[in-house]
């Protein structure tokens, strides 16, 4: 019969190694999967999921993060209620008829 074989797990740092090595494109993803002991498709998932998040990888590192309109506007109605609901106590309690 067959052995159980235990599923390995790569570190986030040894992913990076050596998908950046396949991007650099020294050496084919055959050798680079032979080197590390990785399946060659292994290391394209690694290259390709590199490539696609290097994009965002920059992403708001500068600045304040701009204030969506909805959450603003939600944001500012939520506060118009709140000012006019302790307005209608505040006449309440002290007797005032106001329009």
């Amino acid at each position: 019969m067959s052995e159980k074989r235990k599923r390995n797990s790569y570190s986030p740092e040894f992913k990076a190694k050596v998908g950046l090595e396949a991007i650099h494109g020294v050496k084919t993803v055959n050798e680079i999967g032979q080197a590390y002991g990785v399946h060659p498709v292994q290391v394209g998932q690694w290259k390709k999921a590199i490539l696609d998040q290097a994009g965002s990888l920059f992403d708001g590192k500068r600045g304040p993060k701009p204030v969506a309109a909805q959450d603003a506007q939600d944001r500012l109605y939520s506060e118009i209620g709140r000012l006019k609901m302790e307005l209608d106590w505040l006449k309440k309690k002290s007797g005032i008829n106001l329009p």
